[in-house]
């Protein structure tokens, strides 16, 4: 929340010399009005008690906070707001401060089927000969809209100690009456106007972060490593993640440390992350290595609001992880155990350069491409239909006895004969950004395809219901009319291949807009 620059305030006139006393006093100085402290440096008063209101570029600039301290503050909020993070507005009280941040996010979408919510995911698309893939639906909503607060803490012998709060409204709820059939009683907070109407809350971000010259940490609800955060997320009006994006953010502990050798920079990290699944008793195991060539720079917007000047980079990952699945029994005496693993790269590359100073003409892709087993949740709504299959219905009974499994679907399965495997996925997604010249980036157009396939869905449950495949693109148009606010529109595509060889479609239009503080 960009906040005003404070009035300067007037000289207070020098006492007279002794030989000027009687001039001083003949022909005093013109009365000068008193003008409002709206702030002074902390710096040069330690024990200020005082609420002052500064942006972040003036935090700096009058030493309130150091470089570091500046450029940590820009990286965590860029994601949300992109260039307007310089400019937002932080209470100052001594040398503490929390900055405000996020968006006000209006959604307007038609689907032609009745596939998804207004956060559509990787969800599979339904059969053309069914109610749901016949009808169309319209949706409004305002449930992505965020709110931020970033909280530091005074830097003490190069340690800067931050905390960031991050939520927006998209919490679980029940779920909506249509198109399921309406449970009974019907229970009000399920309803489909509740859903719309009276978001739920949620946390996004909720973490703590020290950064000491050797190395940094970082404990809490943040980004996943693997995938490597936000940097890649392709531009997008559709409220995120995209089918085929690696968007999760998860529990963690993270050490890493970032190396500076201008204009190359290179970021090591390793975290361990909440597992999979907690009766595993094993974190997931989470690495990345990611170069940069801060010269080579071009304008990339991240989701639909995060636009920034970024470098040329370059980043792997990897995830390992354990499951410890019960028994393929109704009543299991013993467990399954499993290693899974995936792999992923993901890449930024301006064609035609941009910089802060000249954001027209400015041209760039980014990609990304994973592969693995067992990692669907690092996705959004990736299962494929994969479940578990009932058991088999013993001699004379009248039903099957029930398997309750101890893990998420679309993770891991069961053969027909007790034996557990895990899912493989493969993905990749490509993205473009252009921003037309004689506008200053004010005004562009972006589109993505991405393709999910799977090796082995088609081995478990029944072909109609599984998916062996996914295609999605999209086509974008930015517009930002006036500061702090943001117009975009978006036509969407959807397909699902299913592994008995049909293919379902569904086509989305979509009109948001947005206020960024």
């Amino acid at each position: 929340m960009p906040a005003p620059e404070p009035s300067p305030v007037a000289p207070i006139p020098a006492p007279p010399s002794q030989q000027g006393a009687q001039q001083w006093a003949s022909q005093p100085p013109a009365l000068v009005t008193p003008q409002p402290v709206v702030s002074t440096s902390p710096s040069a008063d330690p024990g200020a008690s005082h609420l002052e209101l500064m942006s972040l570029r003036l935090m700096r600039d009058k030493g309130v906070i150091t470089e570091a301290e500046y450029l940590s503050a820009i990286h965590d909020l860029q994601e949300s707001v992109g260039t307007n993070a310089p400019n937002e507005g932080s209470a100052v009280l001594g040398r503490w401060s929390t900055t405000l941040y996020g968006f006000v996010e209006s959604d307007y979408i038609w689907d032609s089927t009745r596939s998804f919510n207004d956060l559509a995911g990787a969800a599979q698309v339904p059969r053309g000969n069914t109610q749901a893939g016949q009808n169309a639906r319209v949706q409004f909503g305002i449930r992505n809209s965020r709110l931020g607060f970033r909280l530091r803490a005074p830097e003490t012998h190069g340690i800067r100690a931050s905390a960031q709060i991050e939520t927006d409204f998209q919490g679980t709820t029940l779920p909506i009456a249509n198109p399921d059939p309406a449970p009974s009683p019907v229970n009000p907070s399920g309803t489909e106007a509740s859903f719309f109407t009276s978001p739920v809350l949620r946390v996004r971000h909720l973490n703590l972060k020290v950064e000491t010259p050797v190395v940094d940490f970082l404990a809490g609800q943040y980004w996943a490593l693997f995938g490597w955060g936000s940097a890649y997320q392709p531009n997008t009006v559709e409220i995120q993640g995209v089918p085929g994006e690696i968007y999760v953010r998860t529990e963690q502990l993270r050490i890493s440390k970032t190396l500076k050798a201008y204009p190359v920079t290179v970021e090591l990290a390793l975290a361990a992350t909440r597992p999979v699944q907690r009766d595993s008793t094993t974190p997931d195991g989470q690495g990345g290595i990611r170069f940069a060539i801060d010269s080579w720079t071009g304008v990339q917007t991240t989701g639909s609001t995060g636009t920034q000047i970024a470098p040329f980079s370059i980043a792997a990952s990897g995830l390992v992880r354990r499951v410890s699945v019960d028994q393929y029994s109704a009543s299991p005496k013993t467990t399954n155990d499993l290693t899974l693993s995936a792999f992923a790269v993901d890449g930024y590359l301006p064609i035609i350069p941009g910089s802060k100073a000249n954001k027209d003409n400015a041209f760039s892709f980014q990609g990304e491409f994973a592969t693995g087993y067992g990692y669907a949740d690092m996705y959004t709504g990736l299962t494929g239909g994969i479940g578990f299959a009932p058991l088999p219905t013993p001699a004379g009974a009248t039903a099957a006895p029930v398997y309750k499994a101890d893990i998420d679907n679309g993770i891991v399965t069961y053969d027909a004969k007790g034996g557990i495997h895990g899912i493989q996925w493969t993905t990749y997604m490509l993205g473009a950004q252009y921003y037309l010249p004689g506008v200053d980036g004010k005004l562009w157009v972006s589109g993505n395809y991405s393709h999910i396939s799977s090796a082995n869905t088609h081995y478990y449950g029944t072909p109609a219901a599984l998916t062996a495949s996914e295609d999605w693109f999209d086509v974008n148009l930015f517009v930002d009319p006036v500061p702090s606010i943001r117009i975009g529109a978006e036509y969407a595509n959807f397909l699902t291949n299913y592994v008995d060889g049909q293919h379902a479609i569904n086509h989305r239009m979509q009109l948001s807009g947005f206020f960024i503080f």
